[in-house]
């Protein structure tokens, strides 16, 4: 690839369903992106799309002035800066790492202070938008850290989100806020399961009850967006369950740290880990209203061929 000196190179550290639209959105703003994934097929579709293919996050970021990471949690996110081949020791100074994945705020802060002792600095952006809107370039970042790190990262953020809020000056507090959305989220999931569940066990007419409560007061985006895949029985992950068993932990230990009760929350949570017992815990997360089937008797669509 051959690349001007006004051109700008990104890493991008996880390739799954939502970075790979993040580091197509970087692409398309003219970004030279080199990509890094233990999956050989995303890193070939990304050579395909004009992007580079790096053996390790280290070999990514070797020459990028930004590293967006968007990896499952904050053990991986660990890994990526400080492991065997991890970026800290290889990203320029005062390049920017975008950390984008949902993390428990003290852990952010700890990792971040590492890091900036460094030389580098840190981003705490986590994200919300789903799949659709990173290949878009449309996500919703919450973000936050240092001046020096909003400005090294500014185009990038600008690429990949339809709404950046800049939510403060320490890492952490962005973390603080996704969580807050998580907690929401996996709430809304688990009551639009548990409804739509009760209206197949009355015997309801259920793209009839979608239709309703979609312009009813009860509606919510969850609902409106998840309960689709109930309708076809198709639960194809775009979101899995075991995201919600890891999110709601994180809220659950945030809770009890500051001896806060989440009743609610808590609910929530034992009716994903009782479909990732059950063997769903790859599908979608939607795969909540099976449980509640299963438990009732009820009678969900079934996938057809």
């Amino acid at each position: 690839m051959t690349r001007s000196s006004e051109t700008k190179t990104a890493a991008v550290i996880g390739l799954g369903s939502m970075g790979y639209g993040m580091a197509a959105s970087l692409l398309r703003k003219g970004f030279a992106v080199v990509g890094y994934d233990v999956v050989a097929a995303n890193l070939d579709r990304l050579v395909k799309d004009g992007g580079q293919a790096a053996k390790s996050p280290a070999e990514a970021a070797r020459d990028a002035q930004i590293v967006v990471c968007v990896v499952v949690n904050a053990a991986q996110t660990e890994q990526v800066l400080f492991g065997a081949f991890g970026v800290a020791e290889t990203m320029p100074k005062g390049s920017v790492f975008i950390s984008s994945a949902t993390t428990d705020p003290a852990v952010v802060r700890k990792l971040a202070a590492r890091l900036e002792e460094t030389g580098r600095h840190y981003l705490d952006a986590p994200i919300s938008g789903g799949a659709a809107r990173a290949a878009q370039g449309e996500l919703t970042i919450m973000a936050s850290g240092s001046r020096a790190a909003f400005d090294g990262a500014r185009d990038a953020l600008d690429a990949m989100s339809a709404k950046l809020y800049e939510l403060g000056d320490a890492a952490g507090i962005g973390a603080g806020f996704k969580m807050i959305n998580q907690l929401l989220a996996g709430v809304h999931i688990a009551a639009a399961c548990e409804a739509m569940a009760l209206a197949a066990k009355q015997g309801l007419d259920l793209p009839k009850v979608y239709e309703v409560i979609t312009a009813s007061a009860g509606n919510s985006w969850m609902f409106e967006n998840r309960m689709p895949h109930v309708l076809s029985g198709d639960y194809s992950p775009l979101s899995s369950v075991e995201i919600f068993v890891k999110d709601l932990g994180i809220i659950q230990d945030m809770a009890r740290s500051e001896r806060y009760p989440a009743p609610v929350a808590a609910a929530a949570l034992q009716m994903y880990l009782a479909a990732a017992g059950a063997g769903m815990g790859r599908d979608d997360d939607s795969s909540v209203a099976r449980i509640y089937a299963q438990l009732s008797g009820a009678k969900l669509p079934e996938k057809k061929n």
